[in-house]
């Protein structure tokens, strides 16, 4: 595969600052969005640490191992970058009063020839197209997931609840955190969304799904979803990362130049 990058991140309408951070490295074909937490600036503060550390480390770590990594070695990869940024947060917090209490949720995908080594903390989120149909392959770890795995709520009750925002997991807030880590397999035209949920928040799945089923380049895409966060009311940060996977054309071998093939 080769795939096609391109992020966007927005304040939204409510807030002056951002606390989303979001970056991706195309050589390493790593992405990373962050979603921050906490008062005065210490959700922007943790987001950026989180982001700046995961890419610093991991693409280092990518360059020199690409072409022999496995999933299994990415995934612990990301584990150890994932546990010493969270105790690199927890330390700033705790040597600075203005920062007490901030994390920040994550999800962070590695793109391989074939396959996806996807992580996530928290309700930042990946979705995926593929022929059409949207699936969300990562899963919120929020109180809100938990009644409704609990069969406590309804979806219906769920779409309206006020705990949306309630997470039962984050970086930077306690001495461990555990990273979920699923691979996937990739094919040929699919379309990987990661974004914060001042997007999921203000935009339902199927108008998400309605905006990426345009045949319309990334950079129009991530700007219909961040203008349909705002047109729902922007009341948070806005981040996309939007990541497109195409068949590479096989080059031709001798033979079949050959043969006029």
């Amino acid at each position: 595969m080769i795939y096609e990058f391109y992020s966007k991140t927005d304040p939204g309408l409510a807030r002056a600052n951002n606390e989303d951070a979001v970056a991706f490295d195309a050589a390493t074909q790593l992405c990373v969005v962050a979603d921050g937490m906490g008062g005065y600036n210490a959700g922007e503060i943790a987001s950026s640490m989180a982001v700046t550390f995961i890419q610093s480390e991991m693409t280092r770590w990518l360059a020199q191992a690409r072409h022999q990594a496995i999933p299994k070695q990415i995934r612990r990869a990301l584990e150890i970058c994932v546990a010493n940024t969270n105790l690199s947060i927890l330390r700033s917090a705790q040597a600075n009063p203005h920062y007490a209490g901030m994390g920040t949720t994550l999800v962070v995908g590695v793109f391989l020839s074939d396959q996806l080594v996807l992580g996530h903390i928290g309700d930042t989120r990946c979705y995926r197209l593929r022929q059409g149909l949207l699936s969300q392959i990562t899963r919120d770890h929020s109180l809100l997931q938990e009644q409704l795995d609990a069969g406590l709520i309804t979806l219906a009750e769920a779409a309206v609840s006020t705990q949306k925002n309630l997470v039962t997991r984050a970086l930077g807030v306690e001495e461990t955190v555990a990273l979920e880590v699923n691979v996937h397999e990739i094919a040929a035209d699919d379309l990987f969304l990661m974004c914060s949920d001042g997007l999921t928040d203000m935009v339902g799945d199927d108008d998400i799904r309605a905006v990426l089923l345009t045949a319309v380049s990334l950079e129009t895409m991530a700007q219909q979803l961040v203008d349909a966060a705002n047109a729902g009311g922007g009341r948070d940060n806005i981040s996309v990362l939007l990541v497109r996977a195409k068949a590479q054309a096989r080059k031709p071998t001798m033979m079949s130049r050959l043969l006029g093939r």
